[in-house]
C-alpha cells in the first residue's frame, strides 16, 4: 500500500493498494465522532461493492444507509442533487456524520457537492472505483453538478477527509472504461513528468497500477497544495478539458470523459504546433484513445465560451510546449475558433 498526504485547507491521506475496501469501517472510525454514514453510489457500482462497504461500516458500529442513483453523467444534475439532500435529511445525518462516495467521477462529484452544502458542510470519504476517478476527480476537493449549458458549472471546493483507492476495484472495470482513465494518466506526463510519459510510451496500458496511480496522485497533490482554489498553477490540470468538454457535451455524453479529453489534448497539441505533437498523438493512439472528432468548430466554440475558466473576454488555454512542460495562455475569445479549426 502507498499513502500520499495532502496538506491543503484540510489535511488528509490518500491510501492506494489492494483490499482497502474491507478497511473502510476501521478507517472511518479513526476520523471520529460520526455515528451515521450515508453511502452514495450508482447502479453499476453498488451491486459490485455496496454490500462489502456496508458490512465493513456496520461491523465498525456505524448506522448505514445507501443512496443509489442511475449510472451516467445525466444523473449529475440538480434533480439528483436535491434528491440526495432530502435523503440525507430524511436519514437525519448530522454535521458530525459522514458521506461515503463509492464509485467513479460522477459519484464523487455529486456526493462531494452534497457534502459541501448539506448543513453547510459535512465530512466525506472518497472510494474511487475507476482509474479516472482514482488519479483525478477523487483528489483535490473539486465537487460539482452539471447545467444544461455545460459541465461542472455549479460546485464547491470541499476536500475529502480520506481517499481509499482499492486497486482491486479496477479489476471489474470494462477494458474500455479502464482505457478511458488512461487519458488522465497520460495528461500528467504531458504536464509535469517527461520520464513518466516515456515509461507510459514504452509499456502502454499494461502499467503497474499501484505505482502509476500513486505517481499521478503525487503530481496532483503538489499542484493542489500550491493552488487549492484553481486561480493559477492548478489551471494546468485543464489540459484538453476546455475543448474536450465541448466534444463530450455535444455527443450528449455518449462519448466518455476520458476519450473526450484525449481528443481535446490532440486538438490543442496540433493547433499549438507543439514540437512533440507526434509523441502526444502517438501515445494516445497506443492506448487506443481517439485523436479526432467530427464535431465542428462552431459547436466546440460555443461550449468553450461556457468554460468555467473563462475570464471576461479570454479563455485560459493550456498549451503543451514540450513533454513535461505546459503553459497557461489567456486567449481572446475571438481567436478561439481559429485555434480550434487549426487543431481539427
Amino acid at each position: 500500500m502507498k499513502t500520499v498526504t495532502v496538506n491543503a485547507s484540510k489535511s488528509y491521506d490518500i491510501k492506494i493498494g489492494p483490499g482497502l475496501l474491507g478497511s473502510l469501517g476501521t478507517e472511518a472510525a479513526k476520523l471520529g465522532k460520526a455515528k451515521k454514514i450515508a453511502i452514495v453510489s450508482e447502479t453499476n457500482v453498488y451491486p459490485l461493492y455496496g454490500a462489502a462497504a456496508e458490512k465493513s461500516l456496520r461491523d465498525a458500529g456505524f448506522e448505514v444507509s445507501s443512496f443509489v442513483f442511475p449510472t451516467g453523467e445525466e444523473s449529475k444534475c440538480a434533480a439528483t442533487y436535491l434528491e440526495l439532500l432530502n435523503f440525507l435529511a430524511d436519514n437525519k445525518l448530522t454535521r458530525t456524520d459522514l458521506i461515503v462516495a463509492l464509485g467513479g467521477g460522477v459519484v464523487g462529484d455529486l456526493a462531494g457537492f452534497a457534502a459541501a452544502t448539506y448543513l453547510r458542510g459535512i465530512r466525506f470519504i472518497q472510494i474511487p472505483t475507476t482509474l479516472l476517478a482514482a488519479v483525478d476527480s477523487s483528489v483535490g476537493g473539486k465537487t460539482a453538478i452539471d447545467l444544461s449549458a455545460g459541465k461542472n458549472l455549479v460546485g464547491a471546493f470541499w476536500q475529502p477527509s480520506l481517499v481509499l483507492c482499492d486497486t482491486d476495484t479496477l479489476n471489474t472495470l470494462p477494458y474500455d472504461i479502464f482505457i478511458d482513465g488512461c487519458a488522465e494518466v497520460i495528461k500528467y506526463g504531458i504536464l509535469y513528468d517527461e520520464a513518466f510519459f516515456t515509461y507510459l510510451e514504452s509499456i502502454g496500458p499494461d502499467f503497474d497500477r499501484e505505482a502509476v496511480i500513486a505517481r499521478c496522485v503525487e503530481m496532483k497533490r503538489d499542484v493542489v497544495m500550491e493552488d487549492e482554489f484553481d486561480t493559477g498553477a492548478r489551471m494546468k490540470l485543464n489540459l484538453g478539458h476546455t475543448i474536450g468538454h465541448g466534444v463530450e457535451a455535444s455527443s450528449n455524453f455518449t462519448l466518455s470523459h476520458g476519450k473526450s479529453v484525449a481528443i481535446g489534448m490532440a486538438i490543442v497539441s496540433r493547433a499549438s504546433h507543439c514540437p512533440e505533437n507526434d509523441r502526444i498523438i502517438g501515445i494516445l493512439k497506443k492506448f487506443g484513445l481517439p485523436t479526432a472528432t467530427e464535431t465542428d468548430a462552431d459547436t466546440l466554440l460555443r461550449y468553450a465560451l461556457s468554460d468555467k475558466k473563462r475570464s471576461g473576454g479570454t479563455v485560459n488555454l493550456i498549451i503543451p510546449e514540450k513533454i513535461g512542460d505546459c503553459a497557461i495562455v489567456p486567449t481572446p475569445v475571438e481567436k478561439i475558433k481559429s485555434f480550434i479549426e487549426e487543431g481539427l
